[in-house]
């Protein structure tokens, strides 16, 4: 069997660092820093990033591969509903960290892609959110008082008074399916109509829709007791087709129908139908199947008040959504805080801050680990002592998943990706916690699984915040999780630290400081490589492998293996 210790060349990426939801290599200047935006952002929110120094390229209506080419460089993109960000666009941005839509939808986004290449995922929801709700009253009260098609008649010199009678919108039933911050908006709006709000969303608690003063029913319950309907949800397998024939045909006779969310959340057909027996009453679209839209069947209806996905387009709205994905970027590359998140637990900036020194000891535990271990890798154990274990746990797996699997991987392991990548390689992950704090604050344990054994080890932090290996396979030994190590396996018997410095001192390799560490079946020594005393000498001097093979060759060591972090 191989020792564990055995030599190794994989090495860790110099100047990673945890950005709160991605590892990524840090730049040389910030000055290097490109953010391409194709599609129309607010002044203020270019000149935000531009205050940076970063590069921001605001060039609009160029061509996809004018894109793709643009995106060669570039560390993050903004965008609108105008650019579509493919797998293709994503395999052309090699150095992309980061993309931010300005809204709420992010369907142009491949999101699948994206974190498969770690790339983040931010969007701006609620920036529009009162554009929109406004706009949904605005739909409803010209489909209630057909107000549309009575401004059609006037312009065409028509005066139908007697044939436009309305409803009113006091006391009718609003149903409104999903209740996120758009949602939310408009049931504050319909109470101040006097509505009767219903709602549907079975994510929501039923404490909040309590707050709100609505009540929380079954989608067919809201079908059948609505007078007005608006759909409030993103586009996704579950959702798709949801405003289906069936569903049409549970609503009472009268319904009008409102939807400014996505148009592929209602059957188009089905509602052509609908409204042409008459079931359905009118409708009030923003959003379309497909926009624009080729067949004008149903826009062209009179029972219909359409309007070109404006929903979200006000003045206002546009001034918010760009302000937020400009901030979304500033604030992820500058302090790691991703905000508003789409493919990874967003967490609060205070949060973040306490947790940040624990990724760094998680992912160097993993590194570690992945640089010692042969064989290959089976499984995971990871288990959290003490404070840390009431902290986000998705956090500390993915940072252990990056060490380790960054040592083993040619594609890049990122805080997004990680947990995908171990699954994609069916490494199994086992999470446990204990309130114990085992002489520590907190402690991280990382056991690995492999075809050759069980290798473990566990950190902790020391002031001001250094993580730091306090046991090695069993063996309690205290070493600096940082630089450049070697780690020694060795029979418990005098000599040895003084071999071990002789060698490296007839090579002019400086030690920083040397941890011994006594167990029952030997002892187990950490020596962190420092600079020479010799000017010129680099901070992290190379470790050649005539030097490990001396210090193999020392008859009480048994293994010796190398270690970079």
């Amino acid at each position: 069997m191989p020792s564990p210790l055995a030599p190794i060349e994989r090495r860790s990426r110099a100047g990673i660092i945890l950005y709160g939801s991605v590892a990524r290599s840090v730049p040389a200047s910030p000055e290097l820093m490109k953010i391409v935006i194709p599609d129309p952002l607010p002044a203020a929110a270019v000149s935000l990033l531009e205050a940076e120094g970063w590069t921001v390229d605001t060039r609009t209506g160029r061509s996809a591969e004018e894109l793709r080419a643009d995106l060669s460089d570039a560390d993050a993109l903004i965008i609108r509903s105008a650019t579509t960000v493919t797998a293709e666009l994503i395999a052309a941005a090699p150095r992309l960290r980061v993309v931010a839509r300005a809204g709420a939808g992010v369907d142009n986004v491949d999101i699948e892609a994206a974190s498969d290449r770690g790339i983040l995922v931010l969007n701006a929801p609620g920036a529009n959110s009162v554009s929109v709700a406004e706009h949904v009253f605005a739909l409803m009260l010209s489909s209630a008082r057909s107000v549309a098609l009575a401004d059609a008649q006037m312009k065409a010199g028509r005066w139908c008074k007697k044939s436009l009678r309305g409803a009113e919108l006091r006391g009718k039933t609003l149903g409104v399916v999903g209740l996120g911050r758009i949602g939310r908006e408009v049931v504050r709006r319909a109470l101040a109509f006097d509505m009767v709000v219903v709602a549907h969303d079975p994510f929501i608690a039923s404490q909040m829709a309590d707050d709100l003063g609505i009540e929380l029913i079954a989608l067919e319950a809201l079908a059948g007791r609505a007078d007005f309907i608006t759909l409030h949800l993103p586009s996704t397998d579950s959702t798709r087709g949801l405003l289906s024939r069936a569903l049409l045909a549970r609503c009472r006779p009268g319904t009008r129908i409102i939807n400014t969310a996505r148009g592929d959340l209602l059957d188009e057909a089905a509602l052509v139908e609908a409204l042409s027996e008459g079931r359905i009453a009118g409708a009030g679209l923003d959003v379309f199947r497909q926009e624009p839209p080729a067949d004008t069947t149903l826009t062209g209806m009179p029972q219909v008040v359409a309007t070109p996905h404006i929903a979200g387009a006000t003045a206002e709205a546009q001034q918010l959504v760009g302000l937020a994905a400009a901030t979304g970027i500033r604030e992820y590359l500058q302090t790691g805080f991703a905000r508003n998140a789409v493919n990874y637990p967003s967490i609060a900036p205070d949060e973040l801050r306490g947790l940040r020194p624990y990724l760094v000891l998680a992912e160097r535990l993993g590194s570690l680990l992945a640089q010692l271990a042969h064989g290959r890798i089976a499984g995971v154990g990871l288990r959290y002592y003490g404070q840390l274990a009431d902290q986000p746990h998705e956090m500390l797996v993915s940072a252990t998943l990056v060490g380790l699997l960054g040592q083993v991987l040619s594609q890049e392991v990122t805080l997004v990706n990680a947990r995908a990548a171990a699954e994609q390689r069916g490494l199994e992950v086992v999470e446990s916690r204990s309130s114990r704090p085992r002489n520590f604050t907190s402690l991280v344990s990382l056991k690995l699984h492999t075809s050759d054994g069980e290798l473990w080890a566990e950190g902790a932090l020391f002031e001001p915040e250094q993580p730091r290996l306090v046991r090695l396979d069993g063996v309690e030994v205290e070493a600096p999780l940082e630089g450049t190590l070697i780690v020694i396996r060795n029979r418990d018997q005098p000599g040895v630290i003084g071999e071990v410095g002789s060698i490296l001192g007839r090579h002019g390799i400086n030690i920083a400081t040397f941890a011994l560490g006594r167990g029952v079946g030997g002892a187990i020594g950490v020596v962190r490589v420092g600079p020479g005393a010799r000017e010129g000498t680099p901070a992290e001097p190379e470790v050649p492998g005539e030097v490990l093979d001396e210090i193999r060759g020392i008859a009480a060591v048994d293994a010796a293996g190398l270690i970079r972090l």
